[in-house]
């Protein structure tokens, strides 16, 4: 691995949200070390408290410099937070999404293979961010997010989403039971599911985010087809580390914010 912090911060931005201030980051820049080395931005993880408060600090600055960061406690859960005021680390909620109509607010959202939503109405001046694991996703996190940000203003044919780095389907190896757990909600949801190895399938999550986030209306949708696992150099991976025995893992961040110029 490359000294992540003689690197510049990786931002990855998508047309699909145009100008309003947003990126997906990865590992490359920051300050951790070791295991966990570059931008690591997850609170949770093992990794000094002191490097991961200054690579949060230098994510901000990429993307909306001055912006306060305001993040959650995530539980892999389908719960939408609406923001009208900035928490400190120590306060965050337990969800995983947000959205805001006010500028000037960072909204942060951390993963490790499982995939990060950024979502805006630039038009009506409303933006949202959630974590999609298969958990959150097949629960509906995406739509919680969506129906937050309608009633802020946003209207769901001007939404326009984007889908950042997650562990592809190559990567995402799954069992028979957790295809009938998909399948048993809808039959369509077997479009998402590959042959594997014997008794095993793999699993296409940004796939399956996508649909639900078309199905619920939205009128644009751009998945970047990055795969978290098979790019150690750029991103951290909760099932490579488990994979390869390693004790500790990093998060990534995606942000998205309104700027006060609009």
């Amino acid at each position: 691995m490359a000294d992540a912090a003689s690197e510049p911060v990786e931002v990855i931005r998508v047309p699909a949200l145009g100008g309003v201030a947003h990126g997906f980051l990865g590992r490359r820049g920051g300050v951790s070390t070791g295991l966990v080395s570059g931008l690591n931005t997850g609170l949770g993880s093992d990794d000094e408290p002191s490097a991961i408060a200054r690579n949060r600090a230098l994510a901000a600055q990429a993307v909306l410099p001055g912006a306060p960061l305001v993040g959650l406690y995530q539980i892999h859960s389908a719960d939408c937070v609406t923001v009208a005021a900035t928490w400190d680390d120590a306060s965050r909620p337990r969800a995983d999404a947000l959205v805001t109509d006010r500028p000037g607010i960072l909204l942060g959202i951390l993963t490790a293979d499982c995939a990060p939503v950024l979502l805006a109405d630039a038009e009506a001046g409303v933006v949202g961010a959630a974590h999609a694991g298969w958990r959150g996703a097949f629960g509906g996190v995406t739509d919680s997010t969506i129906a937050a940000m309608e009633a802020l203003g946003a209207r769901r044919a001007a939404i326009v989403a984007a889908i950042g780095p997650c562990i592809a389907r190559e990567s995402y190896e799954v069992d028979e039971d957790f295809r009938s757990r998909f399948v048993a909600a809808s039959a369509d949801n077997a479009q998402f599911f590959v042959p594997g190895r014997p008794g095993h399938l793999h699993f296409d999550l940004e796939s399956y985010v996508a649909a639900r986030i078309i199905d619920a209306g939205i009128g644009r949708v751009e998945p970047l087809g990055i795969d978290t696992y098979a790019d150690p150099e750029r991103f951290y991976s909760f099932r490579r580390a488990t994979h390869q025995k390693e004790p500790a893992y990093g998060r990534q961040i995606s942000l998205i914010g309104l700027r006060h110029n609009g």
